[in-house]
């Protein structure tokens, strides 16, 4: 993490009058106060771990708790002043409604008596001596745990402690435990209440945990999507390509589809009366809105570009040759995935507190609220920033150790003998020198989307009072910032690969690699740009059928959760696993060409400044850059025949 200041190599002019493109022979350590930072940062972080761990109780909203403090299915610790708290409910796992029928929901609290029960009465019970049965049969105890069972009929206060009859049939379903009633009128006043008016937070963390099974599914599902989709391009032909875009295609249709169909069929389920409904029903609108757009446009490119098949071909066995001489960068990505998944799952344990943490407070008749602690807001946002500014900062390293390697085998004059380790050389390199350079510029990411989910934010929070002109401004903002944050991850890949050859800072490699790429943008844009837009397809693919199993996941069930958030998340890990195995060949493609940039500032193909490249990848350029100017030329002939055409009298 610091830099040994033996080890630091210093240039041999102390005042050079113009600092020159030199592979891998300067070396220094970069942005040091911004490795510092992230530094404090994480200190940060560690503190609201450990606040979480202290404060926070996630069993409280995983497993649910009764009205005395007594979480279920756990052992607990007495609380003081209420009695009948601290009590051993490791056999009542299911949490029960005293008046399910009649829930009011107060500063997203529920009002009614809640209990542990060990199972959920799935009759109805219209008497006492009904209830008084099913707890000598089943053993589940649906009174006060102050009243002995054999007092439910004969003591005179039973019915104040004991269930409204008639107790209606229900039915645990793994929304946090909880006995839901079956019955139609019960049923819809029970969801409502406890869906639809709860704290935001916890409405999120409902439906992520109500559907946890679902979603672990899908991730699976879009990891093995993603190293299908690698080994594709790894051995990509002709007939791969076509096959490949004929699959996107499909994938596009079927989900834009599959969403208009389900939009349709909430529009005619007459049985909606949940806010959550409707709100599924909202999402589903975007999602097929925008999926359709988005559509339109990928079709549309992929017919215009449809002639640059076998380009794209060429392009790839050009890549694939440059990771056969460091095979072990298509490993690359299960690291990076590997310490993604530990840092999210640690992300969301702590969340889980945060959103439990509360002071245990008795009220009246010995029953225990919990009021939610100062500041928890503020820690939200601090551990929001920390997701996003640390998965970049992962993201990044990839990035930057997978540049290493290509600089690395890139810069080496005998092709026939690569050099040793180039992967573990280009870590040991980021780790010695280069770490604060990749923070900033994982930095610059989460600077641009902190504002992109703030706006989200606002524009939700005033939904009642939108306009057509507010609406308009939100999507013009959204769409800058979309465009901006796009931008930013082509100028932090290009300033990691520069930083790689130069060992420079990040703004001076990011200023370096854009003078030395617009200066020869002519030789290699249009087939960057194009070689990006097909790995962008295989991304695509990865998110439609992982989206299109979300949604048949989902569906079935509509009204006990706000799916849209679950299949949001879903989406945005398939994309971002997606990202991390085919930005593989993304990086590789990348560092390719600024290395080929570099190769032509700095040689001339003579016999004492020879090209580093071989004739292969040469060629490859010159074929391309051929193509470019014959359509260019094309174009130009077509419109000056255009223009040329002029009127002529007609001489008879």
């Amino acid at each position: 993490m610091h830099c040994l200041g033996a080890s630091c190599l210093v240039s041999a002019e102390s005042t050079p009058r113009q600092r020159e493109w030199r592979p891998q022979i300067y070396r220094k350590c970069t942005d040091t106060a911004w490795l510092f930072l992230f530094f404090l940062f994480w200190t940060g972080l560690v503190f609201i771990m450990g606040y979480s761990v202290v404060a926070g109780a996630a069993g409280r909203l995983l497993f649910g708790y009764d009205s005395f403090g007594n979480v279920c299915g756990k052992k607990n610790s007495p609380v003081e002043g209420a009695p009948l708290s601290g009590q051993d409910m490791t056999l009542r796992k299911h949490m029960f409604f005293m008046n399910s029928c009649n829930l009011e929901a107060k500063d997203v609290r529920l009002g009614p008596m809640a209990l542990c029960v060990s199972s959920c009465p799935e009759v109805q019970l219209d008497t006492l001596e009904d209830v008084q049965h099913f707890a000598h049969t089943s053993g589940s105890f649906l009174c006060v745990y102050s009243l002995n069972s054999f007092n439910y009929t004969q003591r005179p206060k039973a019915d104040l402690l004991c269930p409204r009859l008639p107790v209606p049939p229900s039915k645990s379903f793994p929304l946090f435990n909880r006995c839901i009633p079956q019955t139609p009128e019960c049923y819809s006043l029970f969801a409502s209440v406890l869906l639809n008016d709860v704290d935001t937070l916890h409405r999120i963390l409902s439906g992520i945990m109500s559907g946890k099974d679902t979603i672990l599914g899908l991730c699976i599902l879009a990891l093995a999507l993603s190293l299908a989709m690698m080994f594709t391009f790894r051995f990509l032909t002709t007939l791969l390509v076509h096959i490949f875009i004929s699959l996107v295609i499909l994938g596009l249709l079927f989900v834009c589809g599959v969403l208009w169909w389900l939009y349709y069929d909430y529009t005619n389920d007459l049985s909606i009366e949940l806010d959550t409904e409707r709100e599924n029903m909202k999402c589903v609108l975007g999602f097929a809105i925008v999926s359709t757009v988005t559509t339109a446009v990928l079709l549309v490119l992929i017919f215009v570009l449809r002639k640059r098949t076998k380009l794209a071909v060429e392009l790839f066995q050009v890549t694939n040759k440059a990771i056969s001489s460091s095979p072990f960068l298509l490993f690359q990505p299960l690291w990076t995935f590997a310490i993604l998944i530990f840092f999210w799952v640690l992300w969301v344990a702590v969340l889980l507190s945060l959103g439990t943490a509360g002071a245990a407070q008795v009220i009246e008749g010995g029953r225990v609220e919990y009021q939610p602690l100062l500041d928890i807001r503020c820690m939200w946002w601090y551990h929001l920033i920390g997701l996003i500014w640390t998965s970049e900062f992962i993201l990044a390293c990839q990035q930057m150790t997978i540049a290493g390697a290509v600089v690395t085998c890139y810069f080496n004059r005998n092709k026939n003998d690569p050099p040793d380790r180039p992967i573990l050389s280009s870590l040991s390199i980021l780790l010695c020198y280069h770490q604060g350079t990749v923070v900033k510029g994982s930095f610059l990411i989460a600077v641009v989307r902190i504002p992109r989910i703030i706006l989200m934010c606002i524009y939700n929070a005033l939904k009642e009072k939108r306009r057509a002109s507010s609406q308009c401004m939100f999507r013009c903002c959204n769409c800058c910032f979309w465009c901006l944050d796009k931008y930013l991850h082509h100028l932090n890949q290009n300033a990691y690969t520069a930083t790689a050859i130069n060992g420079t800072d990040f703004c001076t490699s990011a200023k370096d690699a854009f003078k030395i790429l617009s200066k020869n943008s002519s030789h290699f844009t249009s087939v960057n740009w194009f070689g990006d837009f097909v790995i962008f397809l295989g991304k695509v693919l990865v998110v439609c059928f992982t989206v299109f199993g979300g949604l048949m996941a989902f569906n079935y069930n509509r009204a006990l959760q706000v799916w849209a958030i679950p299949l949001l998340l879903v989406a945005f890990f398939a994309y971002l696993v997606a990202h991390s195995f085919l930005s593989v060949f993304e990086t590789v493609l990348d560092a390719l060409f600024l290395c080929f940039a570099v190769d032509l500032e700095t040689n001339d193909g003579s016999s004492e400044k020879p090209y580093f490249m071989d004739q292969e990848f040469l060629s490859f350029v010159k074929r391309s850059n051929k193509l470019n100017s014959t359509s260019a030329q094309q174009d130009k002939n077509s419109l000056r025949n255009e223009e040329g055409t002029e009127l002529r009298p007609i001489v008879r």
